[in-house]
């Protein structure tokens, strides 16, 4: 029972501390090199707008990691609660980080696949010579940037080395969301092991 007790204290703390990562992470992605202008001019990808790095691997999954922090003190209330109400706080946690943390695997993989937004020039397209913002990597079917770092510097104007914040700070955010949904399963295999052990104890 005590190492359950221990377990969960530290699960709770690791989970959020990668909820406080992925957080940081998502901010980053909205002021591409600190640059606050991007986002006042609208000019920031979709895929970082839509902030699963914030609520989902980050607030989702630190009020889950909070649930799992107050199990594992004894003199809080779930050390005397019945293991029915146990196991449903275990479930309830344990379904808003999964929930929250997947959510955040699949954006920023989803995020890398695409590319940044930045403004590139479209002049290969139609033979004038022209800029927009937009996904330039999106349409290089038979290229992949992730691969080929000569594209890195050469196809994004604006933002400066938009290619390596995109990929730095999304690949950070798939690591960090990847390692949430690792430590949820490790919570819900401690919480079912000491469910089954105190009731063989009884």
């Amino acid at each position: 029972m005590a190492c359950w007790w221990t377990c969960s204290r530290i699960l709770g703390l690791s989970l959020g501390t990668a909820a406080l990562f992925a957080a940081g992470a998502n901010v980053a992605l909205l002021f591409p090199n600190w640059d606050m202008s991007y986002l006042l001019r609208g000019l920031i990808g979709r895929h970082a707008m839509l902030g699963s790095g914030l609520w989902g691997g980050g607030l989702m999954v630190f009020t889950a990691a909070t649930l799992v922090s107050m199990m594992g003190w004894r003199s809080r209330c779930f050390s005397k609660s019945a293991p029915c109400r146990s196991m449903l706080t275990v479930l309830l946690s344990s379904g808003l980080a999964l929930l929250g943390a997947l959510i955040c695997f699949v954006t920023s993989g989803v995020a890398l696949k695409d590319g940044p937004f930045c403004m590139f020039d479209v002049s290969p397209y139609n033979q004038t010579q022209a800029w927009k913002y937009g996904y330039p990597f999106k349409d290089l079917h038979n290229r992949n940037y992730l691969y080929d770092h000569s594209l890195w510097n050469s196809v994004c104007l604006e933002p400066s080395k938009a290619v390596v914040w995109h990929v730095s700070f999304f690949s950070a955010l798939l690591c960090i969301s990847l390692l949430e949904l690792i430590l949820v399963v490790v919570h819900l295999i401690n919480s079912f092991l000491n469910l089954f052990c105190s009731l063989c104890e009884k």
